[in-house]
């Protein structure tokens, strides 16, 4: 009888203060992915002043050493055998490494050429990026380790999800309200670009990290004991190895939410990416107006994280992913697509700074809904997979999530660094200095692409299988595989 199939039983109700400790954990990747989303782009391009191009090519070289690490991670994890259990020494290891990382990406030398800072970049993006898998992949696999209620995941994710955004964003408001301010000079009248405004950045935003990593994994530690063991040991090759994942996630509703998800995530980067291109030249928003407008993000994950569970008893993950992601992703570019037509106030005005905070705010907690509601369905293919192979995968399934969240995201980015070049924006360019017809164009080119990324990711989701009684099914197939073991 394998671990996996005697570890089936049900479980009971995860405790308050163990969705805590499980959630903050993802304070960590928030500020990772809030400052590699939002700012990299932006302060290398116009800070810095390197071609955005360049930036954005370091990162999609970086992008691709998430293929190889996000899965070996996550089967790696699996598979582990420790008295800590299989999770917790990878988040444990995990926490220096990527903290000193993030500190040093936005502390890059000074008088290099663009084409060192190129790999100066490449090199750091791809470490942060592989031990932010060695700690994230592991930590948010827990999640179908503590239950395998349908209802429950989505309630525990939502604690993630509710961290995440809260503290990334969090350092974003910081950035603006405390850092930027800050930073003003006699030659530098906008702190946003201050290239000592970001060292300091980088200095607080990779303590809070190695802080969030260490209370997570302290504040679960004692739970291992109740956690999934490791199947047994048996001979490994390469090839099985491979054939074992292939084995795993080879499923319609996988392929489905996979290939949905990377889609939406590259729309999230490509957004994150213009975010502070848009409010900084194209609604003229001061430093302190873009904080306003990031401070509303914190309601933004209260709306996200209360409305996921009540979605998913209500009406399901999947039709509630659909429903409530056709009115955030339509909704999103709004704003952007009714400035080309000219039927909003004028920057400057206190209606259009009104417009967009709440606009932002509602459409924000959407998209956390939305993506609750992804993260619930990949925790309920753990169960196919298990029924298939007989071994629990939470890792690799995880895995999969982590990967599809950061290549996404990063790909997002890239793209944005080409429709920056794309519309004329210059590398360097102060607020003001960018022409009337340069920012049409970029909301042109902007609206119709993100669009069509989000509305095709919709229609492939609606392929995914798995409802409430496909996972009850799946869960009684495994308690009888369990009794029918127990009585060999």
């Amino acid at each position: 009888m394998s671990e996996a199939i005697a570890a089936t039983a049900p479980k009971p109700k995860v405790p308050f203060w163990t969705k805590l400790a499980y959630g903050f954990g993802s304070v960590a990747y928030g500020v990772k992915d809030g400052g590699l989303k939002y700012f990299l782009l932006l302060f290398y391009a116009q800070v810095v002043g390197m071609d955005a191009r360049l930036v954005s090519l370091a990162i999609f070289i970086a992008l691709i050493s998430d293929a190889v690490s996000d899965p070996v991670v996550g089967y790696w994890s699996d598979n582990f055998r420790s008295k800590w259990g299989r999770r917790h020494p990878f988040m444990y290891a995990a926490a220096v490494p990527v903290a000193v990382s993030y500190y040093f990406i936005w502390n890059p030398p000074e008088g290099w050429s663009d084409q060192q800072l190129f790999w100066y970049i490449v090199v750091l993006a791809v470490v942060i990026r592989t031990f932010i898998t060695v700690y994230e992949t592991p930590s948010a696999a827990l999640a179908p380790e503590l239950t395998d209620d349908y209802d429950e995941r989505s309630s525990i994710l939502s604690f993630r999800y509710f961290f995440g955004w809260t503290g990334g964003n969090a350092m974003t408001v910081i950035l603006f309200t405390f850092i930027f301010p800050a930073f003003v000079t006699a030659a530098i009248v906008n702190g946003q670009f201050n290239p000592d405004a970001y060292a300091f950045f980088g200095l607080v935003g990779s303590s809070v990290m190695f802080a969030a990593i260490m209370i997570s994994a302290l504040g679960t530690h004692s739970y291992i004991p109740h956690l999934r063991k490791a199947p047994p040991k048996r001979q490994l090759t390469l090839g099985k190895i491979f054939r074992e994942i292939f084995e795993t996630v080879a499923s319609r509703s996988f392929f489905a939410l996979f290939s949905a998800s990377l889609l939406g995530y590259t729309a999230s980067g490509l957004a994150a990416g213009l975010t502070f291109y848009f409010s900084t030249y194209y609604w003229g928003f001061s430093p302190e107006q873009i904080g306003a407008v990031t401070l509303g993000v914190f309601l933004s994950a209260f709306i996200g994280g209360f409305l996921a569970p009540i979605v998913t008893k209500k009406i399901g993950k999947k039709r509630g992913a659909i429903i409530v992601g056709l009115i955030a992703f339509i909704g999103s570019p709004m704003p952007i697509f009714l400035r080309l037509i000219d039927v909003l106030p004028e920057n400057g005005t206190p209606e259009i700074f009104w417009i967009i905070l709440i606009t932002n705010t509602i459409d924000v907690g959407l998209i956390v809904c939305y993506q609750i509601l992804a993260a619930s369905m990949m925790a309920d293919l753990v169960e196919q997979g298990e029924v298939k192979t007989g071994n629990r995968s939470e890792g690799l399934f995880f895995a999969a999530a982590t990967f599809m969240r950061k290549f996404g995201e990063g790909f997002g980015i890239v793209v944005a660094g080409f429709v920056l070049s794309a519309v004329g924006l210059a590398a360097g360019s102060q607020q003001g200095e960018v022409s009337d017809e340069t920012l049409w164009r970029l909301g042109a080119v902007y609206v119709p692409v993100i669009l069509g990324i989000w509305l095709t990711m919709i229609t492939i989701i609606g392929l995914y299988r798995i409802d409430r009684s496909k996972h009850e099914e799946t869960l009684q197939e495994l308690a009888s595989r369990r009794e029918a073991a127990q009585t060999e």
